[in-house]
């Protein structure tokens, strides 16, 4: 006897699919003409909307990137050298050195046309002395200096240097001044003038494919695109919302639309075509009746659906919940009414033993991934604090003698010892502060005094076996982004005890503190919250993620601060977590 052939469900429905299909296009067809104007008006303002809002995205955070590169060129050390030293030891080679050290930032940073740095004695150090001319005596005016001081080291956005530095070719270049404060004294040491040439915003219109479009200065210096769409109508941008005029000339009518990017003085102005005729009361009996009509064919598209498709597909629906409810992967055997009832179920049996196979191998994957993570964290050694500890036992070898070198070493050897622990993932709260110590012990030889650090460890959680490297990031942050932001000596406190079979370690501060706000930040972040990262607390936030993963619990870290004041991290491991 042959098989019995089943029915196709496709063929069923793609037979009232196109019947219902053809009797739309009909009734749209006569009603897509009195709505075609209207949508297009609409829809231009809608485009011009997003065009506008992205790339005012995009030039605001391309400018806050530029930021961040000069506050990176600022900390240079040869720069910083050249801002420090008295007028009367500054020769070329100094300056070429500051010179080159700030190229080495722009070699890998795209756009940076220029970088001028004026000492506040007006000896000038520029990147690009070729292709630029230099009114000295405009960056000696108090007038054009206050903008810059008045700001207090932040970022302050002028075109063309306001006139201090213009391009020999003509070519508009945006500036990002600032003035420089020196790190230790926190006095003035000089003004920096970053100048971004314009092809980068011309770039970036050719990469997103925008056309008629102008960028411009709130002062109306042209930066990129079409400059005559910016000279046909005036706007004000001020208050931040975009703005939509209409004009109107031999090719027609126009939708301009001017927008100010993010809080920075940059206008973006769109013109585009668009008809703007009205919807006629025509249209509203043709929707009416459409909507009538519509309704009717979904009343018998959905009877249709409901026998041919919904009642076997509830049938299916209800033996795969009930395999849900039991708590088990198991195959579902049943005998469907359409072909492709059958290939679905053959296909969610398919998909069981798969998830089976899953479930198994991310088991395997998940333990030779945290396997994998330790061992990376054992060959993480920072170089720029070794290349920083090893100049400073240079600079001890030239002005104290073999003594303090041969000190230095064996701190740093025994820093670098507790640190790779033979490979541990895991060592005793001792060796853990023992590598603090060694680790605070070389940055007092390279910054001296400014930091004093105690110690207040309970005798009995000295052999608490903690995850490897969970203090260090912390009190690096606390130096780099504590007390070294606030400009004066503070203090770093570290100390344990247990309590109720959990170990809690305090790690203390004296610098400038944190916000309410930054604190939620740091502790609610989570492993795929990559835009809420700060790359300043990424340190803290890693050992707050990997204690979590540890301990198998989120309740691991309390923070405490206050703003000028002090920070106090909490790490809290539970005595589940330990392998004493």
């Amino acid at each position: 006897m042959r098989p019995k052939v089943k029915k196709s469900l496709s063929g069923t429905l793609n037979r009232s699919i196109i019947t219902l299909i053809i009797v739309v296009l009909a009734a749209f067809t006569c009603s897509i003409f009195f709505i075609l104007s209207n949508e297009r008006r609409e829809y231009e303002i809608s485009t011009s909307e997003g065009i506008l809002r992205t790339l005012s995205d995009s030039i605001t955070s391309s400018i806050s990137n530029y930021s961040q590169v000069s506050r990176l060129i600022i900390t240079d050390d040869r720069l910083v050298m050249f801002l420090r030293a008295d007028a009367v030891n500054i020769d070329m080679g100094m300056i070429n050195d500051a010179r080159y050290g700030v190229l080495d930032i722009l070699y890998v940073t795209e756009g940076a046309d220029c970088v001028i740095v004026v000492r506040d004695d007006m000896i000038m150090m520029a990147t690009d002395r070729i292709s630029y001319t230099y009114d000295h005596e405009k960056m000696d005016n108090e007038e054009w200096r206050k903008d810059i001081i008045n700001a207090r080291g932040r970022a302050v956005i002028m075109f063309n240097g306001n006139g201090a530095s213009l391009r020999n070719d003509g070519k508009p270049v945006i500036t990002i001044a600032r003035e420089i404060n020196d790190v230790l004294t926190q006095q003035r040491t000089g003004i920096m003038l970053l100048n971004i040439s314009s092809e980068v915003f011309s770039l970036m219109l050719k990469n997103l494919d925008y056309n008629n479009i102008c960028i411009e200065g709130l002062d109306g210096t042209f930066i990129a695109g079409d400059d005559q769409i910016g000279r046909r109508f005036s706007y004000d941008v001020s208050g931040g919302d975009i703005q939509h005029k209409t004009i109107e000339d031999d090719n027609g009518k126009w939708l301009v639309s001017a927008c100010r990017a993010g809080d920075l003085p940059i206008a973006i102005i769109r013109m585009a075509p668009y008809g703007t005729a009205g919807m006629p009361y025509g249209v509203i009996y043709v929707l009416v009746f459409l909507m009538l009509f519509l309704l009717a064919a979904v009343l018998f598209f959905a009877g249709l659906l409901t026998r041919k498709l919904t009642r076997p597909v509830n049938s299916f629906s209800k033996l795969m919940d009930k395999n849900r409810q039991s708590g088990e992967l198991t195959l579902i055997e049943t005998d469907p009414p359409y072909r492709e009832l059958n290939m679905l179920k053959d296909g969610y049996n398919n998909l069981v033993v798969h998830v089976k196979d899953l479930i198994a191998a991310l088991m395997d994957n998940e333990k030779n991934l945290r396997e994998a993570e330790m061992r990376v964290l054992n060959e993480q050694i920072k170089p720029h604090f070794l290349y920083n500890s090893l100049e400073t036992i240079g600079f001890l070898a030239l002005d104290a003698g073999a003594d303090n070198v041969h000190d230095a070493l064996e701190t740093l050897g025994s820093f670098y010892r507790d640190f790779l622990s033979k490979g541990s993932a895991e060592i005793p709260l001792s060796k853990e502060v023992h590598i603090v110590k060694d680790y605070l012990s070389l940055l007092k030889l390279r910054y001296g005094d400014i930091i004093e650090d105690e110690y207040d460890i309970s005798p009995n959680t000295g052999n608490y076996i903690v995850p490897k490297l969970i203090l260090q990031p912390l009190v690096e942050n606390s130096v780099y982004h504590g007390i070294r932001q606030k400009g004066e000596k503070g203090t770093i406190k570290i100390s344990s005890t247990l309590s109720n079979g959990r170990l809690h370690i305090k790690v203390m501060d004296t610098g400038v503190g944190m916000t309410e706000d930054k604190i939620k930040e740091l502790v609610s972040v989570r492993d795929d919250d990559d835009e809420k990262r700060d790359d300043k607390s990424f340190g803290l936030w890693d050992t707050i993620s990997r204690i979590r993963n540890y301990c198998g619990t989120d309740d691991v870290v309390e923070i405490r601060s206050e703003p000028g004041e002090y920070t106090e991290v909490e790490l809290i491991i539970s005595s589940g977590s330990s392998r004493r």
